[in-house]
């Protein structure tokens, strides 16, 4: 059993607070009784101080690069995937941003390789900020949010820059192509999570903050290439999509559930969850913003929470279940 530590860097916007000494791990456990196998740490070395900042607090690093989703087993090569996020203070770290590969056994890290670079970013130094814990230079924050997608000899993952991405696990994670979903950003790109059927890997598109905020792009595995590419209403597609075969689950932000058509991307079927429910344990509940976890599809039903109020979305606190009419 594996679990993974992972932490906002919400922190480092105070001045008072001495950023930053995070770093994100992976850790086994027994599952018959809890006790650590190995913890590995995707910075290997400790926080040190790297100066005082103009409210004379220490200044650490380096830290950062949290692991957001949940890693990826491949029993075939005995290997552990996980993404990383970016870092946070110092040197730009080689495992931020990155998919990286331990060892099942030890933990041991085998190879990583880095979807972007010299991204130093914490929450709270947007332009014009005077925050004494900004980097020099503020990075793009392009986290890689998704859980990896391993399809048979290839790892797929999206990440916040924009950009869905094709690795090799079998030649240290090389990069087999790179396509454009969209304009990426700090909420923006692809966000929360990626599907595969067939040959086909399916991206949705989550620029909250840009014009054109939505979609869903369906890319054929082994040249990169676009199968098709569609444009919802103007939302972004925030939340992690689910695909059966046929068709494609995709909440989004505007609170809508659509179900696309993986022949061609057209809807063939949407839910506004914009509204109030009468609930079974009674507690009044509405549904809002779709943002964070995908739809699980399960026993002839398919259920999908409702309302999530951060990160440019709207509060609620629903979960539905939908059956066959």
């Amino acid at each position: 059993m594996y679990r993974q530590l992972r932490m906002r860097n919400r922190k480092g916007a105070s001045p008072d607070y001495e950023c930053c000494s995070f770093r994100g791990s992976i850790t086994a456990l027994d599952e018959k009784n809890g006790d650590i196998v190995w913890k590995t740490y995707v910075i290997p070395d400790l926080p040190k101080p790297r100066g005082t900042s103009s409210t004379g607090k220490t200044l650490w690093g380096p830290a950062g690069a949290a692991i957001w989703s949940a890693p990826t087993v491949d029993a075939k090569r005995g290997l552990l995937y996980a993404a990383t996020g970016n870092t946070y203070s110092g040197e730009d770290q080689p495992n931020s941003e990155a998919v990286v590969a331990f060892d099942m056994k030890t933990g041991k890290i085998v190879w990583s390789v880095q979807g972007n670079d010299n991204d130093v970013f914490i929450s709270g130094c947007r332009p014009g900020v005077k925050n004494p814990n900004c980097p020099d230079a503020n990075g793009p924050d392009y986290d890689f949010g998704t859980s990896p997608v391993l399809a048979g000899n290839v790892i797929l993952i999206g990440s916040k820059s924009g950009y869905g991405f094709a690795m090799d696990p079998d030649n240290k994670g090389k990069i087999l192509w790179r396509y454009k979903v969209g304009e990426g950003g700090a909420l923006g790109g692809i966000e929360w999570g990626i599907a595969v059927e067939g040959d086909t890997v399916y991206f949705p598109l989550s620029d909250i903050t840009r014009p054109n905020p939505g979609g869903l792009h369906a890319v054929n595995i082994k040249t990169g290439e676009k199968v098709w590419a569609v444009k919802p209403a103007k939302s972004a597609q925030s939340a992690a999509i689910t695909v059966i075969p046929g068709a494609i689950f995709s909440g989004a932000n505007d609170g809508i559930l659509r179900v696309f058509s993986s022949k061609d991307g057209s809807v063939i079927w949407q839910y506004d969850t914009n509204k109030d429910f009468k609930t079974l344990n009674g507690v009044p509940a509405k549904g809002a913003s779709m943002i964070g976890p995908g739809p699980t599809v399960a026993g002839g039903m398919v259920y999908v929470n409702s309302g999530y109020g951060a990160f440019g979305g709207r509060p609620g606190n629903v979960l539905l279940a939908f059956g066959p009419e």
